[in-house]
């Protein structure tokens, strides 16, 4: 008899290592609550990973089985239930994250003593990084050697008939969250893919910036998968065959809209080759500098920026849509933690661990390789990178539909006057609108500001 345990794969269908566990023989599906573990995720993505947690049990309930659920460290707490089933192998898929990395090893040394075997499977990505060369300077050089590999198709359900019967009532906490979370679990998941599918994916690269069209048809413009993806309740081989299968019945700028979605997945992957070859992702710089970067980190400016009262519209939209949602839209995304790392020159790490605790799509390596990107310490062909936030604005909000959606201050002002804000003077500013901030830093001072200390970092000056 062998243990599957469940990790970031809150799943039964399309899940590589319940799939060749089944093939082997009787399996007990298993699912440890590290509170070490997930105690370093937000409590929002905590609450939601919990539910998917509790509609896998569900699943498992209604196929005659169950999930045995136990708290604790998984090094002292599978040896334990191998012992009391009898069980003579456990199964599980492989994470690049160190520290679940770390409990692998533990897991594998503690199990070894015990003479009992452990199998790891690739699951979490489309093509393992292994497979490819352990450093990139561009994207673009790592996607024509990822775009080469074949991609497998989604695993097969496994053979339920597997499953031992048994019944647990053990299950996990069930925290309430500060926002409303998407509907948890595969079905969730799935039913938001098809959506995606049906009526956006022919349009997306037209569309996944019009922050307009996000406020009328957020279903549509974009995916809205990050959140299921970030927790593992589908798989990524699910989604790239679901995308694949349009993409070969479409023709024109339908096909070319398909291919920048399926694109946009390789960046996901990218970021997970970082953390592999990489793993202090998240506390190291990826570039290296000659010169230290002289961060600011002035607190009252963080304080400003996670509140959305900087001042600058399209920056606060973002963060406001973050704290109500737990999510942004990735045009405003890579704004903000723009106008964070450059405009206020304000390390990027303490940007990322806001984003960790606010978002419920929060992913290590995706969240980390992101702002490293933004923040050119990352790979990037750029040596500094700076998104102005009124262009910005004006190219992708001109109708200011994205900001008056989550700054009911600038509710009645003209489009034209958000757009400009931080470039009208302070009178009219507070003519137009009063409760809402004056800019917290010139937009040419801090741009010239930030591309002094990263030019002197880079030794250019």
């Amino acid at each position: 008899m062998q243990i599957f345990w469940h990790r970031r794969d809150p799943r039964i269908h399309d899940n590589a290592g319940l799939t060749a566990a089944t093939r082997s023989g009787n399996v007990l599906p298993v699912f440890v609550y590290d509170t070490e573990l997930l105690g370093t995720i937000g409590s929002r993505q905590r609450s939601f990973y919990f539910q998917c947690i509790r509609e896998l049990q569900d699943q498992y309930r209604s196929l005659g089985s169950d999930l045995l659920v136990r708290s604790g460290s998984p090094e002292e707490v599978l040896p334990n239930i191998a012992a009391k089933h009898n069980a003579d192998r456990v199964v599980y898929n492989e994470h690049y994250r160190p520290a679940r990395q770390n409990r692998e090893k533990a897991v594998k040394d503690a199990l070894s003593a015990e003479d009992i075997d452990i199998k790891s499977l690739t699951d979490l990505v489309l093509v393992s990084p292994s497979r490819l060369d352990s450093r990139y300077p561009t994207h673009s050089q790592f996607y024509d050697d990822w775009e080469d590999v074949p991609k497998l198709s989604p695993f097969s359900d496994p053979d339920t008939d597997a499953f031992i019967e048994f019944s647990d009532a053990k299950t996990v906490p069930s925290p309430s969250s500060d926002i409303e979370l998407p509907k948890p679990g595969y079905e969730g998941a799935r039913e938001r893919l098809d959506t995606f599918i049906d009526e956006g994916i022919t349009s997306y690269n037209d569309n996944r910036d019009d922050l307009a069209g996000a406020v009328e048809s957020p279903k549509t413009t974009v995916s809205r998968m990050s959140p299921y993806i970030s927790v593992g309740a589908i798989g990524i081989r699910e989604i790239w065959a679901a995308a694949s299968e349009v993409y070969n019945a479409v023709h024109g700028s339908e096909r070319r809209n398909v291919d920048k979605y399926r694109y946009e997945l390789s960046w996901r992957e990218q970021n997970y080759h970082l953390l592999y070859y990489m793993p202090d992702l998240a506390v190291s710089n990826y570039k290296t500098f000659p010169n230290d970067i002289d961060w600011r980190n002035d607190q009252e400016d963080f304080k400003a920026w996670a509140n959305g009262k900087t001042g600058y519209p399209l920056v606060d939209a973002g963060m406001r849509q973050l704290e109500q949602e737990g999510y942004i839209h990735n045009r405003p995304r890579q704004v903000v933690a723009s106008f964070l790392t450059k405009h206020l020159l304000i390390d990027w790490r303490k940007g990322a661990r806001y984003f960790t605790k606010q978002l419920i799509d929060h992913d290590y390596a995706s969240n980390h390789g992101s702002w490293q990107w933004i923040a050119s310490t990352g790979t990037d062909s750029v040596d500094v990178r700076i998104f102005d936030p009124v262009s910005q604005l004006a190219k992708y909000d001109s109708g200011a539909k994205y900001v008056k959606q989550y700054i009911p201050e600038l509710q009645d002002v003209p489009a034209d006057k958000i757009v400009d804000w931080p470039t009208l003077s302070p009178g009219e500013r507070s003519q137009l609108a009063p409760q809402y901030p004056h800019p917290i830093v010139d937009r040419n001072g801090g741009y010239e500001r930030a591309q002094r200390v990263f030019e002197e970092a880079l030794g250019k000056r």
